[in-house]
């Protein structure tokens, strides 16, 4: 690998509801799919910048991030995804950009295998930064 070479970066957020679900948005764009709230990083960005701001675009409101739990190399597309816990604020209401078409709060036994093991070990996170390869 070179130092030129182009990889793919990009934060996503966990957050749940009350009842433990966790929510995800549905895609207006590509195969329509169902998503954690987040996306690639801009140049010039941090890790932490990416994530306020694509929750801000997505989501239309801001998110409080508690930690960073994880850091996934997905080969399919050749990128780092950073996962973090975040949390909505007391009182937060959704409204979805353009680039979404609905949400939803899923329990955790509906998400892909790969959705599942990077959110339970963010929601079992113990001080330690997974990581994996897909």
């Amino acid at each position: 690998m070179a130092f030129n070479d182009l990889f793919r970066l990009s934060s996503h957020a966990v957050i749940t509801n009350d009842d433990g679900q966790v929510l995800l948005l549905k895609a207006n764009y590509g195969d329509k799919h169902w998503g954690l709230p987040g996306g690639g990083l801009d140049p010039n960005e941090t890790i932490h910048q990416a994530l306020q701001r694509e929750c801000q675009e997505e989501l239309g409101c801001s998110v409080t991030v508690n930690y960073l739990s994880g850091i996934y190399f997905h080969s399919a597309y050749q990128s780092q995804a950073f996962i973090f816990r975040c949390e909505l604020p007391q009182g937060s209401k959704i409204h979805l950009s353009d680039e979404h078409s609905e949400y939803a709060y899923v329990a955790v036994t509906e998400l892909s295998t790969i959705q599942q093991q990077r959110v339970n070990q963010c929601l079992a996170f113990s001080c330690v930064v997974c990581s994996a390869a897909f």
